[in-house]
Parts: C-alpha cells; sequence; structure tokens
C-alpha cells in the first residue's frame, strides 16, 4: 500500500493558479417565512412552526412575503447590483428528505439582482469580487442522522427530519469566478465573506449567525496550470464559519494539486469540509441545471419592483463598511496597518462596541488584540466565540482605570470571565483579587522588604534609585501581585529617603 504525500501550500500555488468562486446562503431575518405566516425563530420543539404551505399539503397555495423581496433588492444595491424590472420565480426539483414538497421555489434563469461587485482588502490590496446574481428562494428542511459516529448518514441508524426551518426565506449571493489571486486565494475568499457579512449586518437584513447556519458559505475551488484553461471545480459545501472558509480552500487547493501532480483528474462534485482534519471529503457528484429540471411557479405571479420604490430604497441605504470603518480609523488614531490588523482579527465591531461602552480604542484594542485574540486563537474559535463581551471588557478596563486591578490582576480576573465565573467585578470579588489599597499593609510589606534585603536598601539611601525595583518585586511577592507597583515604589522611596 503506497501513501500518498500532500504537496506543501507554497509548491501548490508555485505549479498551479487557483480560481475561487462563493455561493452564499442568507437567512432572512423577516417575522415570517418566505411563502406563508409561519414563524421564522430559531429553535423550537421539530416541527412546530409548520403549516400547510410550508408543508407542500395539496392544495395549499404560497404568497410571497414583500418584507423578504425588499430585503433582497436592498442587498442588491449594496451591492452595486442592477434590479430586475421583471424576473419571477421557478421550481427547482429535486428528491430529498428535507424539502418537503420535492421542489423548492428558487430563482434561475431571472433573478432579482444581477451583475455587481464587493471590493475588498487583502495584503494592502484591493480585490474586486464580481457578483453573478443576487436572487431569493426558500431553505429546506434539517436532516438529523443519529446513531452513527460522524453525525452524516453513512454509518447513522436512523435519520429525522425537522422541517421548522424549511420555508424560511433565503436569499443567495453567488459571486463571478475570481482568478489572478494566486497564493492569497484563501485570504481573499475569507476577506469577502468578512466583507459580505458586515455588509448584511449593516442592512439589518439578517442576524449572520454562521454558528446557527443563518450564514453558510459554499466554496467553488479549480486550479489549473499557468497560462491554461480553468480547471474542473469542486464545492466544499456549507462551509460554517470565516477561519474554516479559509482553511477549506487552502485544503482543497493542496488536494487538487496533489491529484494534478499524480496524473489524475479533477471530478466535479460536492465535498464536506471536516473541521477536526481540517480537509474535504466526498459529497456527491454535483448535479447540473438540468438536472433540476426547472420551469416558471405556476402558483406564484412574476415580479416587477416599482422604479421610485428601488430609488428610495437605494438613498436609505447604510454607510457602506468599508467607509464606517475609514471613519472609525480615523476616529481611533490607527495606522492602515493596524486598522487591518483590527480587520483581520474579526475585531472591528467588538472594540467599536466596546468603546461605546466606556472603554478608550486603545484600551478595547489591547484587550481585543491580545489576550482574547490569544485564546481565541488557542481554541481555533472566532473572536466573537471567545466567551467575553464588549461590556465585559469595559467593566474590566474601569476596574484598571480605578485602581482597583493592575494590569496583571486584570488578566486573571479575565479568564474568569472567559471561563463563565461571570461579571468583572463578580470573578474579583469572588477571587479576592482586587489591589491591596490598605496603606497599613502595603507599609508593612515595604518595611519588611527593606528589613530583609539591608544592602538594598543601602543602595537607594545612596540614590540609586533603579536599585529599588528588586524591593518592589518583594513586595510584590508578599503581595501576591495584588499591590500596585507605582504606589510600592513610591512608598519605598519616601521609607528610604533621608533615613
Amino acid at each position: 500500500m503506497t501513501t500518498t504525500t500532500l504537496p506543501t501550500y507554497e509548491a501548490a500555488v508555485a505549479g498551479f493558479e487557483p480560481v475561487i468562486g462563493l455561493e452564499t446562503h442568507v437567512e432572512l431575518g423577516t417575522n415570517t417565512k418566505m411563502f406563508c405566516g409561519c414563524p421564522t425563530d430559531f429553535g423550537g420543539e421539530p416541527n412546530t412552526r409548520v403549516c400547510p404551505v410550508c408543508l407542500g399539503l395539496p392544495g395549499s397555495l404560497p404568497v410571497a412575503n414583500k418584507a423578504a423581496i425588499e430585503a433582497t433588492i436592498r442587498i442588491g444595491l449594496a451591492l452595486n447590483c442592477s434590479i430586475a424590472t421583471w424576473c419571477r420565480f421557478a421550481r427547482k426539483n429535486y428528491f430529498y428528505p428535507d424539502m418537503p414538497k420535492d421542489f423548492q421555489i428558487s430563482q434561475y434563469d431571472e433573478p432579482l439582482c444581477v451583475d455587481g461587485y464587493l471590493d475588498v482588502e487583502v495584503d494592502g490590496k484591493t480585490v474586486r469580487i464580481g457578483i453573478e446574481r443576487v436572487h431569493l428562494e426558500e431553505d429546506t428542511g434539517k436532516t438529523l442522522h443519529v446513531g452513527g459516529a460522524t453525525g452524516r448518514i453513512h454509518g447513522a441508524t436512523e435519520s429525522l427530519v425537522d422541517y421548522n426551518r424549511a420555508g424560511i426565506p433565503l436569499v443567495e449571493i453567488v459571486t463571478k469566478p475570481v482568478p489572478g489571486i494566486g497564493a492569497l486565494a484563501p485570504e481573499v475568499a475569507r476577506a469577502y465573506v468578512t466583507e459580505l457579512r458586515d455588509v448584511l449586518r449593516g442592512l439589518g437584513v439578517s442576524d449572520v449567525r454562521m454558528e446557527e447556519g443563518s450564514l453558510r458559505c459554499d466554496v467553488n475551488t479549480s486550479l489549473n496550470r499557468p497560462g491554461e484553461e480553468w480547471g474542473t471545480r469542486t464545492e466544499t459545501k456549507n462551509v460554517n464559519s470565516l477561519r474554516s472558509v479559509e482553511r477549506a480552500v487552502r485544503s482543497e487547493i493542496i488536494r487538487q494539486a496533489s491529484v494534478l501532480e499524480a496524473g489524475g483528474r479533477i471530478i466535479q462534485e460536492t465535498r464536506h469540509f471536516s473541521e477536526e482534519t481540517g480537509d474535504t471529503r466526498p459529497g456527491r457528484s454535483k448535479e447540473t441545471a438540468t438536472d433540476y429540471r426547472y420551469f416558471p411557479e405556476p402558483d406564484l405571479v412574476p415580479l416587477a419592483p416599482d422604479a421610485e420604490w428601488v430609488a428610495t430604497l437605494k438613498a436609505a441605504l447604510p454607510e457602506p463598511p468599508r467607509v464606517h470603518r475609514k471613519r472609525l480609523q480615523d476616529a481611533w488614531g490607527l495606522s492602515d496597518l493596524d486598522m487591518q490588523s483590527v480587520v483581520n482579527a474579526g475585531a472591528v465591531e467588538l472594540i467599536e462596541q466596546t468603546v461605546a461602552a466606556g472603554a478608550t480604542a486603545a484600551a478595547a484594542r489591547k484587550w481585543w488584540l491580545g489576550e482574547l485574540a490569544r485564546r481565541a486563537n488557542e481554541a481555533g474559535i472566532e473572536l466573537s466565540a471567545v466567551g467575553a463581551t464588549p461590556e465585559q471588557v469595559a467593566e474590566l478596563q474601569t476596574l484598571v482605570d480605578s485602581g482597583k486591578l493592575n494590569d496583571k490582576l486584570a488578566r486573571v480576573v479575565l479568564e474568569g470571565v472567559v471561563d463563565g465565573e461571570g461579571s468583572p467585578t463578580a470573578v474579583m470579588e469572588a477571587r479576592g483579587l482586587a489591589v491591596v489599597s490598605d496603606t497599613g499593609a502595603l507599609t508593612a510589606a515595604v518595611d519588611e522588604a527593606i528589613a530583609a534585603n539591608p544592602d538594598i536598601a543601602a543602595k537607594v539611601r545612596e540614590g540609586k534609585v533603579q536599585a529599588a525595583g528588586a524591593l518592589v518585586g518583594a513586595v510584590m511577592k508578599t503581595t501576591k501581585g495584588q499591590a500596585d507597583a507605582k504606589s510600592v515604589r513610591d512608598l519605598i522611596l519616601q521609607r528610604l529617603s533621608g533615613s
């Protein structure tokens, strides 16, 4: 049995040119589903938020959700798309347990929004990602495979279906192929999804929570030799975090390069990304449009958005995220490089909210890009999921500013906050971590350090004040780090001056 050695990423992009494309599905934050009045809240007992329409029962008729149509137009406008003056829904036919009707109401050759773009910043360069289309459809239900080790159908003893999600308004945003980005392909993919998420959040059309499935990304990847035609693409399905988007592209580039170098060929198929192993696994052969037997939805009238309505929606669009970030950068006094570090860490909104909660921008940036970013990286999670809120970080800094905590103690308190022990104040009090402010106790600790180190004390009396550092260290050790170092130093110098 031979073992295939995978090339390094550097070797893969040296020999091949990657082309990527992304298909992003966004659940809209409407109160009701796309074609019926069922609620759209996340969670709930399985199959309790359903009705004859979203279950596809005979005789039921859909009615389009105006709020979902408006949200889709706003998304298209924010992505610099042209809005169709006339379009219609289509039936996408396929048979799978999570589709109760055995077809999905979607859009095919006549989408609502077309031909846009989104600019992203990567490695100091602006990369323009072309948007092929933005169309509106309904989401499917959710299948749960139980009894196996992987959570997938292979090896499961039974499969359960929850139709609560079936029929929720779903927007699909499809990019044009993105060539010419070379080794930056994984970073470009992540930057695009990050920027898109910020655009959607700014519009208020979705909570864009990847961990709950309201933002899901399919990543298309292909490789070709320099100067040759684009290669066969694969589609990695339902990647559910920004970090995983980047990892999935990188992994697929390495895998495809290995296959091609060995003389093999890439099969057009869907693949699944493993969070544990960081690689992709085969899914199924990729269907083409003809496999879905699209035809116009006979139970819905075409859409013809009024031009004045579209113009009104465009005029009311919020500030684009790039403009918003530039304004924050100026307000925070950051260089382009420093701001890019904030963006790369996914910390812009977290720092902004921390500042709004009362901290300075410098303090907020210190905590989010320092201790909290370190913990997030070690755990392999997004910074927003690290376990501390902007309000808690601002409270922590208030305790430091008031002298109740020093930086060392604050890091210990933050550890307790992240571990779920409560607010910074609660953790400080429960662990007894407040700075020792009792003058009598500090004086006693200082006198003890002076008495125990007469040689060092003599040097300080002779004017060698730098020697006081050793006495400060002794006091900090006695107080278990809970004294304020500056106060201790001042007290030492006061006690030894003129003695």
